[in-house]
């Protein structure tokens, strides 16, 4: 009896090596690791490419564009196109835009007339500030809703929760903003209209709250029309995991509701969330555009809004490249920690 016992041990087993050896694991997450590290460099690459040719696809010219309101000859705006490297063939400008790039210089501002990497890097606090305390909320609350409504659906928080998501989804970013604006800022007159902080801002603590102050409302826009993906994806995902088997086994079984959600069902629920997650941070980076333009807040949106309007090409192409090369490697790590969290994605 003991000898075909011993010839129906699988070959995967014996191909595993000696017991506790997990180097060929460690390989294939390397290996997997690695793989899709190439594919962010090619889609990084691509980006470049792209970047460049876009945003000469948009109308206007922008050295008539920074003339505007002062009298200059064409010889003058001949040379001002000739001081911004404009009057060159595009293949020439587009070596040079990639060349600067690798050595990353995004060059300079036509506007503001200073390098496009002060520029970020003066807007990148405000930015991170709002989109990364508006991403905290919307996160917490999506996901406690979803798991609360996905536990229990059909029923009356599940119902008021998904439906009040869905409607603040539908509403445009900018009319949301233009509201609460109108209500709680020119009618019931509580929170100011725009901008970062006041003119006489007191120092320490009291600039943190008059920031805290000022950041109120588009943070409230920002959850409002981002917290609901995060609910829908968790309720739809715990749904999956009610009619899974071991759910009904551990009920079987008489473990507490309570227990068996937090411990079981919630975490493999989480799983979907986490490209979700990764990417939203990646976009954290960019701002939010339609936000900060309601309010005038002085973050990364603002300033890539700015630099349509002029055209100002260099200002752009630093803050867009900026914006999705973070998304590209959030949704690169994304990837790669699924294949750490998940075992079935490893074996596939």
């Amino acid at each position: 009896m003991t000898a075909p016992l011993e010839a129906a041990e699988p070959a995967a087993a014996q191909a595993a090596g000696p017991a506790g050896d997990d180097r060929p694991a460690r390989r294939g997450v390397l290996r997997y690791a690695l793989t899709k590290a190439g594919g962010a460099l090619l889609s990084i690459a691509m980006v470049i490419v792209a970047t460049f040719f876009l945003f000469r696809l948009l109308p206007g010219d922008p050295v008539r564009n920074l003339a505007q309101g002062r009298n200059m000859t064409p010889a003058q705006l001949d040379l001002e196109r000739s001081r911004l490297g404009l009057d060159k063939p595009v293949p020439e400008q587009f070596l040079d835009f990639v060349g600067k790039t690798l050595r990353l210089d995004l060059g300079t501002s036509y506007e503001y007339k200073r390098p496009v990497l002060d520029l970020i890097g003066e807007r990148l606090g405000p930015t991170l500030l709002l989109t990364g305390v508006g991403l905290v909320i919307a996160v917490s609350l999506g996901l406690w809703q979803g798991t609360r409504a996905g536990w229990r659906p059909g029923g009356r928080f599940d119902r008021f929760s998904t439906a009040t998501s869905l409607v603040l989804w539908s509403v445009p970013t900018f009319w949301l903003g233009l509201l609460l604006m109108m209500v709680f800022a020119a009618w019931l007159q509580i929170f100011p209209t725009r901008g970062i902080e006041s003119v006489d801002a007191p120092d320490g603590f009291g600039y943190v709250l008059d920031v805290a102050w000022h950041m109120v409302l588009p943070c409230l826009t920002m959850v409002g029309v981002v917290y609901a993906q995060y609910l829908l994806v968790m309720r739809s995902s715990l749904l999956d995991e009610l009619g899974q088997d071991y759910i009904n086994t551990a009920r079987a079984k008489g473990l507490r509701d309570d227990d068996l959600r937090r411990r079981h069902a919630v975490p493999n629920a989480l799983l979907p969330t986490v490209t979700l997650v990764f990417m939203n941070i990646g976009f954290v980076v960019g701002g939010a555009v339609t936000t900060e333009t309601v309010f005038s807040w002085p973050g990364l949106g603002k300033l890539f809004y700015d630099a349509i309007s002029v055209p100002d090409f260099t200002l752009m192409q630093g803050t867009f490249m900026l914006i999705t090369v973070a998304v590209i490697l959030m949704n690169t790590l994304a990837d790669i920690v699924y294949h750490l969290l998940d075992p079935r994605v490893r074996s596939a």
